[in-house]
């Protein structure tokens, strides 16, 4: 973990830019530290897109469009982590849809969830190939 997903509205980006912006929150995920520690691992994280083709934003104009961040982390980071991890990704987020913020209707957010390791299973060999 980290496990950043992107909802999107079919009508906000093309697959690139939207392919940018997961590399992007990829290398901002990467690049939280506390107390000079990497917070997330970087075997774990990951940021994928999930184009929405159906959807209907307030009242239904076609030129409205939305995403929603939705970032799944483990328990126990702090809150002041968790907040600077929130900020930075948001901040990127609204960087780079501010031309599209500015010609129409946009709603951009983002929430952060943790969970208990006792409710996940993974087997994944990404960490030990990044030592190698």
């Amino acid at each position: 973990m980290p496990h950043l997903t992107l909802e999107y509205s079919a009508n906000l980006a093309g697959a690139d830019r939207i392919g940018q912006l997961c590399k992007t929150l990829a290398d901002c995920l990467d690049a939280q530290r506390e107390s000079g520690q990497r917070v997330y691992p970087l075997g774990g994280i990951r940021v994928r897109a999930v184009r929405c083709e159906q959807f209907c934003i307030a009242d239904g104009r076609p030129d409205a469009a939305f995403l929603h961040a939705n970032l799944k982390i483990g328990a126990g980071r702090s809150e002041a982590t968790k907040k600077a991890t929130g900020d930075a990704l948001f901040d990127l987020i609204k960087q780079h849809f501010a031309a599209e913020f500015e010609t129409h209707g946009l709603a951009l957010s983002l929430e952060i969830n943790e969970f208990s390791e006792a409710g996940t299973w993974k087997h994944n060999n990404l960490h030990a190939r990044l030592k190698a």
